[in-house]
C-alpha cells in the first residue's frame, strides 16, 4: 500500500509537469520520475481536480470562521498542504496529515531537508518518539496506522486538533485497503468526533464489469487488494454507507459526471489539448470507475459543493432488456494469439472467410503496431486461423491503427486511413491483393498491399473515421465520414471515393447534416449509409442515428428516431440485416451496465438491448476497440479483439474470438 502512494506521487508530477495541474511542490516530494502517458496525466488531472475544488469550496464557505482544520486521512506524498499555503489559503486552517509511520517518517525527512518546503511548513522543532513526525505552526505529520482508532485519537489530541471547529477530512484511495469493518468504524468515529464535519473520499467504484475486474486483479497483483468494493460496489452504496453512520447529508458522483458538470468548458477545452491523445475509451472507462463523495454534519449552511453548474444528459436506456446472447469461443484456433488486438478493421472478404489488418496488440510477445494480417476461415464446420504470409515481409505499410477495409473484388481490398501515432498526420490509402479463390491450406494465402497511385486524396488522411459502399445510379461509391485528424480532433466531412477509380467527385447532400463525430458506426443499407453514435466535439458520447439515402440527384440526410432514445455510445460496431440495425459493445457513460447487442427496428424504431453473456469465458470480455463480422446466412456474429490500455493497471486484449448466435434476435 505505501508503494501505491509513491506511485501515485510521481504520476503527480509527471501531470504537473505537462501543464494539467498547477503543483510545482510534487516534484519536490516525488522525487525524479519518468513521464506518463497522456491516459494517466488526465486520470491524475481529474483526482487533483476533484479534490482542488472541494477543499477550496470548503475554506471558502467557512472563511467566516476564526480556525477551521483539514485531516487528510493517508495523505502520502501528497502536496496539498503547501499548494494552499503558497496561494495564501490558510490564514485561519491547521493542515494535519495522518499516515503509516513509515510514509510519516518519509515525508518529514523530505520537509526538513528541502528548502523550499520547510520555509513554508516552517520550524518543527525537536523530534519526539511518538507518533508526530513533524509538527509546524499550521501542519502537523502523524504517523498512525488508520486503522488503529485509538492511537489515531491520541495523536490528534497530541497535536491539538480541536472536535468543535468546522474540519474537513479527506481520504483519497484510502478506505478501500483498509478491512470494511474498520474503514466503516473509520467513517462513524469522523462523524462522532467532530461536530461540525465534512468528509471528501475519492476512491474506486464498479468492480463486476470487465475494466472494474482489471483493476482489481491489478491492485491485488500489488499485494494491495481493494477490499471496499464487494461491499460497496457502486456510488449509492458509498452513499447509504455514510448516511448510515452518523453523517446528515451526502452527494457523490462518478468522474464522468464531475468533468462534465463541475469542471468550466474553457478548462475541458484547455486539458483535451495539451497533449496529442486518442485514448478516449480508456479515459471514460476510468471515469466511470472512480467517484468523488462527499458527506456533512453539522454545517450550516449545508455543504454541497458537488452542485453541477451544468446538468450531464441522462438516458433511462432501452426500454427493456429483451434477453441475453451466450458467448461462445472459438475453441480450437491454433494462431489465435495474432488476434490479440484492437484498433484493428475486420473484413469478410468471401464467404466465411475473415482478414484482420492492423491494430495494437501482441506480436514477438511484445505490445506493438500489428505488422501481420490474420485469415480466420469457417470451413467443414470448423473454424481455422493463421498469420498471413507476405511476399514482401519487408513492407510495413499495413501498421496503423483504426483505420477501415474495403472489399472491392474477389481479390482486391482498399484500406483507408488510420495512423501510426496521434502525433502524427493520417494514412493515405493502400491496396490489399490476394488470391480470388481460398485453399483450405491457409498457409498458402498470401496479401500483398501496395501503394494507391496517384497518392491519396488530402480528404481520407483521418482515422476513427468509416468508409462505407454507397451507390448512386447504379455506381458504387465507397462514403468516408468523419474520424479525426493530427490537427482536427472531430472532423465532420465527408467524401465520395468512386470505386472503379479513387477519384472525388463532387455530389450533392442536401438535408441537416450529422454533428461532427468519430469512432461512430456507419452500415450500408437501401444503397445508403446508417451513421449511428460517435464521439463529438466536446469528447461526449452521441445517440443519433442518421440515414445518407439516395435521392435523384444525390443524397439526402435524414435523422430516424428510435424510442426509447438511443443511449450514447462510440467505439462500438454495427451490422444491418434486413430492417434489422445491431448496435455491438462500445463505451457510453451509463455505470450501470456494459453495452451488450442493442437492436432497432429500422421500420418502427424500436430500441431493444440484449446482454451479452460472458459466463462460459474465464476471462473479461472488453467490447470496444473490438472488430465484428455478421455472417447473414448463418445468423452469427465474430467478435475479434478488443481492449486497450486500462489505465496504469495494464494492457488488456481479448484473448480470443467469441461467437455469437444471433438466430433468435434476427427472427423475432
Amino acid at each position: 500500500v505505501p508503494g501505491t502512494g509513491s506511485s501515485s506521487a510521481r504520476s503527480r508530477s509527471s501531470a504537473a509537469a505537462r501543464g494539467y495541474t498547477r503543483d510545482r511542490f510534487a516534484p519536490l516530494l516525488a522525487g525524479r520520475s519518468r513521464r506518463r502517458a497522456p491516459l494517466i496525466h488526465r486520470g491524475y488531472y481529474i483526482r487533483a481536480c476533484a479534490v482542488d475544488h472541494c477543499v477550496q469550496d470548503f475554506l471558502q464557505q467557512t472563511r467566516s470562521h476564526p480556525r477551521t482544520q483539514i485531516l487528510s486521512l493517508g495523505a502520502g506524498l501528497d502536496s496539498l498542504y503547501f499548494r494552499l499555503k503558497d496561494r495564501g489559503l490558510l490564514h485561519r486552517s491547521v493542515v494535519c496529515e495522518v499516515d503509516l509511520p513509515s510514509v510519516a517518517v518519509q515525508k518529514a525527512a523530505l520537509i526538513k531537508g528541502t528548502e523550499e518546503l520547510s520555509a513554508l511548513a516552517g520550524d518543527a522543532g525537536a523530534d519526539g518518539p511518538g507518533a508526530v513526525t513533524f509538527s509546524g505552526d499550521d501542519y502537523k505529520l502523524l504517523g498512525v496506522d488508520l486503522s488503529e482508532l485509538p492511537e489515531l485519537e491520541r495523536a490528534l489530541e497530541e497535536v491539538g486538533l480541536d472536535s468543535e471547529i468546522p474540519t474537513l477530512l479527506i481520504a483519497e484511495v484510502v478506505l478501500t485497503y483498509m478491512e470494511p469493518s474498520r474503514s466503516d468504524a473509520l467513517v462513524q468515529w469522523a462523524a462522532e468526533r467532530f461536530s461540525r464535519a465534512s468528509f471528501l473520499l475519492y476512491e474506486q467504484v464498479c468492480p463486476g464489469d470487465p475494466f472494474g475486474q482489471v483493476m482489481q486483479q491489478h491492485f491485488s497483483q500489488l499485494n494491495s487488494p481493494l477490499r471496499s468494493l464487494a461491499g460497496y460496489p457502486d456510488c449509492e452504496a458509498q452513499q447509504r454507507r455514510f448516511l448510515e453512520r452518523g453523517w446528515t447529508e451526502c452527494s457523490v458522483m462518478d468522474m464522468n459526471e464531475f468533468f462534465t458538470c463541475c469542471t468550466p468548458e474553457e478548462e475541458q477545452r484547455r486539458v483535451q489539448a495539451l497533449e496529442p491523445f486518442d485514448e478516449y475509451e480508456e479515459w471514460h472507462l476510468k471515469c466511470s470507475h472512480y467517484f468523488v463523495l462527499v458527506a456533512s454534519k453539522g454545517m450550516e449552511p449545508a455543504w454541497t459543493p458537488l452542485s453541477p453548474s451544468t446538468r450531464a444528459p441522462r438516458h433511462d436506456g432501452p426500454l427493456r432488456v429483451a434477453g441475453s446472447i451466450p458467448a461462445a469461443a472459438l475453441a480450437g484456433l491454433s494462431e489465435a494469439a495474432g488476434l490479440r488486438r484492437y484498433g484493428h478493421y475486420s473484413v469478410l472478404i468471401k464467404p466465411n472467410v475473415i482478414l484482420t489488418t492492423g491494430g495494437f496488440g501482441e506480436e514477438d510477445r511484445q505490445h506493438c503496431r500489428m505488422r501481420r494480417s490474420h485469415l480466420l476461415m469457417k470451413h467443414e464446420g470448423r473454424w481455422r486461423s493463421a498469420c498471413v504470409r507476405r511476399d514482401s515481409p519487408d513492407k510495413r505499410e499495413e501498421e496503423r491503427l483504426y483505420h477501415t477495409v474495403s472489399c472491392l473484388s474477389s481479390g482486391l481490398a482498399l484500406v483507408v486511413g488510420g495512423r501510426t501515432s496521434p502525433s502524427s498526420s493520417g494514412l493515405g490509402m493502400l491496396w490489399l491483393k490476394f488470391p480470388e479463390t481460398c485453399a483450405s491450406d491457409l498457409g498458402s494465402f498470401t496479401v500483398e498491399p501496395e501503394s494507391v497511385q496517384p497518392p491519396a486524396e488530402p480528404a481520407v488522411l483521418r482515422w476513427r473515421h468509416s468508409t462505407t459502399e454507397v451507390t448512386l445510379r447504379g455506381e458504387m461509391y465507397l462514403f468516408v465520414f468523419g474520424g479525426r485528424s493530427a490537427v482536427e480532433p472531430v472532423l465532420g466531412d465527408w467524401c465520395f471515393l468512386r470505386a472503379k477509380d479513387l477519384s472525388c467527385p463532387e455530389i450533392p447532400v442536401e438535408g441537416p447534416a450529422p454533428e461532427g463525430r468519430h469512432s461512430h458506426s456507419a452500415c450500408s443499407w437501401k444503397g445508403g449509409v446508417l451513421i449511428a453514435g460517435g464521439l463529438g466535439a466536446a469528447e461526449q458520447p452521441l445517440g443519433s442515428l442518421f440515414f445518407l439515402r439516395e435521392v435523384y440527384h444525390g443524397f439526402q440526410w435524414q435523422l430516424i428516431e428510435t424510442h426509447p432514445p438511443l443511449i450514447p455510445r462510440y467505439s462500438h460496431t454495427a451490422h444491418v440485416q434486413d430492417t434489422k440495425l445491431l448496435l455491438v459493445g462500445g463505451v457510453w457513460l451509463q455505470p450501470a451496465f456494459v453495452p451488450g447487442v442493442t437492436v432497432i427496428d429500422l421500420a418502427t424504431g424500436l430500441c431493444l438491448d440484449y446482454r451479452v453473456d460472458v459466463e462460459q469465458l474465464e476471462w473479461p470480455l472488453m467490447l470496444h476497440n473490438h472488430s465484428s463480422v455478421l455472417l447473414p446466412h448463418e445468423k452469427e456474429l465474430v467478435l475479434i479483439g478488443g481492449g486497450g490500455n486500462c489505465f496504469s493497471f495494464g494492457t488488456h486484449l481479448n484473448p480470443e474470438p467469441l461467437l455469437l448466435d444471433l438466430s433468435d434476435i434476427l427472427t423475432s
